[in-house]
């Protein structure tokens, strides 16, 4: 039995499912990183942040934190803000689902929602111009940053990859998500460290350019930026666009033929880990990292309404 003394104490970091068939000959694993109190991989991020700031003196008790989300770190600063006694702001847009914007306000946050496109057509950088006025107003706000911030990196590197080599040994393949590139930039200085055979493959939605692609109208929130976050490096990991209607049909694929209800981020993994199955070898194994589960997306993805209004050139909805 195990007894914590806070919630932000609870991840789950030993828990992969076999999905068997999803290419043949090969052993598919998915990391679920949503089984925490703040339902995804980011309540490491979160934890991480906070304490980084700390010890560098930057968050004194009481002082609010302020910090732009499109959902889950939102949704994991607000909960570790409220058991650590720190008011929090999020700024959002929308492409947030209701869902998260209620969670996190449900933890106690102020919540600010942009809604003027930036120059890419994206929000990423008009939520951050609110975050510098704002501090600007009131010096006293302390922005964690997570686009530039190495303690997002290191939480990656010690606890989702660490725990991913620690746990299987040997992983032949890794998929990864970029969003912040946190967890990419985490893995793959852990593995080209201490498995430089293992390959590792970022995957990207299209209209991103954190990959230096033109920028494009994203809906989906998790993956993407319309900004490329400071902490992205290249070099060390292939790179894979992947549209989101190929996205929304993995998510469904997922939930009908493995009972398994994922995030956009994880189904757009797994579309990756598809794409590249003729250039794995039998009996390889295959890890991809899925940052949330599907109840958050329940309004989009897994909405027919919502998947036929906004990609109106979709022959099915599967």
């Amino acid at each position: 039995m195990a007894i914590h003394l806070r919630a932000s104490d609870v991840i789950t970091d030993d828990v992969f499912v076999r999905l068997s068939e999803l290419i043949p000959g090969v052993e598919v694993l998915v990391k679920l990183e949503g089984l925490n109190p703040a339902g995804s991989i980011k309540l490491k991020t979160a934890v991480a942040l906070v304490e980084g700031a700390i010890e560098k003196d930057l968050l004194r008790p009481g002082r609010r934190i302020i910090e732009s989300s499109s959902g889950n770190l939102g949704i994991a600063l607000s909960m570790v803000g409220a058991e650590r006694c720190h008011p929090v702001t999020i700024v959002t847009d929308p492409n947030a689902t209701r869902q998260s914007v209620a969670a996190m306000r449900a933890f106690g946050a102020d919540v600010v929602e942009v809604t003027a496109r930036d120059p890419n057509g994206g929000f990423l950088q008009t939520r951050i111009d609110y975050i510098h006025a704002a501090i600007a107003r009131d010096p006293t706000l302390v922005w964690l940053n997570q686009y530039a911030n190495a303690d997002n990196i290191r939480a990656h590197h010690r606890r989702t990859a660490g725990s991913i080599h620690r746990e299987l040994g040997q992983v032949d393949v890794l998929i990864v998500g970029v969003g912040t590139a946190g967890t990419l930039m985490g893995c793959v200085e852990y593995f080209n460290r201490n498995s430089p055979q293992t390959r590792i493959v970022a995957v990207d939605a299209e209209g991103s350019v954190t990959f230096g692609g033109s920028a494009g109208q994203r809906r989906i929130p998790g993956l993407g930026a319309s900004r490329r976050p400071e902490i992205y490096v290249d070099g060390g990991f292939e790179k894979l666009l992947v549209a989101e209607m190929d996205t929304i049909e993995m998510c469904r694929r997922l939930a009908r033929e493995y009972g398994l209800l994922v995030g956009g981020s994880t189904g757009t993994a797994l579309v990756g880990a598809t794409r590249i199955a003729d250039t794995i070898p039998d009996a390889s194994r295959v890890v991809v990292i899925s940052p949330d589960l599907g109840d958050r997306y329940l309004s989009l993805i897994y909405s027919d309404d919502w998947v036929r209004e906004n990609y109106p050139d979709a022959v099915t909805v599967a």
